[in-house]
């Protein structure tokens, strides 16, 4: 049974993702005199300062990611971001000054965004920037290059995570494991394919989404909002983007839609999806070792799982 990384070895781990951003900025040809760590959570993010450049380097990753992989997502996340900003829409679009793919450096793999300087007074107000989604799926509906089928649901996480945890009863009661896992035999088969998605929900369409909350990532700036973190973007329905949000990001969302004259939230759709997002929580834990804080900061979300309906109402 892995341990815990030590306090020691998660800035360890810091140190080499700064110096692998700092020294493939510098090979690029930035300037790189006052480099800063903005974030370190799943990824550390490096501002090359002077230069306006932010790099974003994953560390936290599940056993069966390769740099290759990897790259591949991080090249579908530019593609989109850069198309999207080229469209004129408000997002943080990648670095103007570095080519527009993944750098590889000391065993990471990661991309460059342009600095913006974040208005650190602007409280996140969820409800409002669920609102906001609907623009930017409005804006996603015309990208025209292929994505895959809601990848950012990453079955092969779940599973792998729930199987991992079976040896780790310090993290997770043996009766949670219990219902995740046959919450996931139910789950898993609708979003792990097209297919099995649309024999649930036939005439439910897709379209590329952000993946990964956006209405968590948005950005407030002296410019306006910006939208952020596209690293799970997908083909997907659009519940998927408010999934686990609350009622009241729920009817920002419609009330958005029916304006632009789109479509509203599927309720069914949406208890499955929060189902699956939840899974994917449970799952997390087994991410502990690398990232201790997760024992604790996912305790609220798995007492709060134990409170839903099994696999979203889908086995009833």
């Amino acid at each position: 049974m892995p341990g815990f990384m030590t306090p020691d070895q998660l800035a360890a781990r810091t140190s080499r993702a700064f110096e692998a951003a700092v020294a493939a900025g510098r090979d690029l040809g930035l300037t790189v005199t006052g480099a800063t760590v903005l974030h370190d959570v799943f990824s550390v993010v490096v501002h090359l300062a002077p230069s306006p450049v932010v790099v974003r380097v994953p560390t936290v990753l599940p056993s069966y990611t390769d740099l290759d992989t990897q790259a591949a997502r991080q090249q579908v996340e530019l593609d989109v971001v850069s198309w999207l900003a080229e469209q004129g829409n408000p997002v943080i679009p990648p670095s103007p000054l570095v080519p527009k793919e993944p750098v590889r450096r000391d065993g990471f793999s990661m991309t460059f965004w342009q600095f913006v300087e974040q208005d650190k007074s602007v409280e996140p107000d969820f409800v409002h920037n669920s609102r906001l989604i609907v623009d930017l799926h409005a804006a996603l509906r015309e990208y025209p290059g292929d994505l895959p089928f809601l990848s950012a649901a990453e079955p092969k996480f779940t599973t792998e995570g729930l199987a991992a945890l079976e040896a780790r009863p310090d993290l997770i009661e043996p009766a949670d494991l219990d219902r995740a896992r046959r919450e996931w035999e139910v789950l898993e088969p609708v979003v792990g394919s097209r297919a099995g998605f649309e024999a649930v929900f036939p005439g439910i369409d897709f379209q590329p989404i952000h993946g990964d909350a956006p209405a968590v990532n948005i950005v407030a700036t002296a410019a306006g909002e910006l939208y952020a973190d596209f690293e799970l973007v997908t083909l997907g329905p659009v519940e998927w983007d408010v999934a686990a949000m609350g009622p009241d990001c729920e009817a920002a969302y419609n009330s958005a839609a029916q304006r632009r004259g789109l479509r509203q939230l599927d309720e069914r759709v949406l208890r499955v999806v929060n189902a699956v997002g939840m899974s994917r929580t449970v799952a997390c834990l087994a991410l502990a070792p690398q990232l201790p804080m997760l024992a604790e900061a996912l305790k609220p979300s798995v007492e709060q799982w134990r409170t839903t309906p099994f696999a979203g109402g889908l086995s009833d």
